[in-house]
């Protein structure tokens, strides 16, 4: 398996995630956190509406999984591959856990943090580098998103639309 198929395999099990993700009412994103010999350690999915906590983020979620499979919160060695780039939050969670390779798949232009708005790992004053990788099914982990929110806009407009009727 070459290594873009590698990222590829990984990457689809986030979109999986993010599909369940979509099931329970949440927005679409999907991680999964593998250790150097290939190992899922941790997996997450956004679960911020349905825990009522703003740090429920996907990254935020695998890496808790797997620090606590693996009894430690430094997670060395580790590749996160995540459907949507990071945020500053979840970019900061990443640094302190000390991941070694970071993989995504759409960019956020509104709120990421690595490269898209931000540019959270190119401070050379970080006191850890990781490599990163974006990219990675990209158009199904876009499109997974947009319709998502296609689809949540067209539910809000309809449900105003009734209850201006019904008035």
């Amino acid at each position: 398996m070459t290594a873009l198929e590698h990222d590829q395999h990984f990457m689809q099990r986030a979109l999986e995630l993010a599909d369940y993700a979509e099931s329970l009412g949440e927005i679409p994103v999907g991680a999964v956190l593998v250790d150097e010999q290939g190992n899922i350690i941790g997996e997450g999915w956004n679960a911020s509406i349905l825990k009522n906590d703003p740090t429920a983020h996907a990254e935020i979620e695998a890496i808790r999984k797997a620090a606590s499979a693996v009894q430690n919160y430094r997670l060395l060695n580790t590749t996160l591959y995540v459907t949507l780039e990071p945020c500053t939050m979840c970019a900061g969670a990443i640094l302190h856990s000390r991941i070694k390779r970071l993989v995504f798949g759409a960019s956020d232009y509104k709120t990421g943090a690595v490269g898209s708005r931000f540019h959270f790992f190119d401070d050379y004053k970080m006191n850890h580098f990781l490599e990163i990788t974006t990219g990675v099914l990209e158009a199904q982990c876009s499109e997974k998103l947009s319709a998502f929110f296609q689809r949540r806009r067209r539910e809000k407009k309809a449900a105003k639309c009734g209850a201006e009727t019904a008035e």
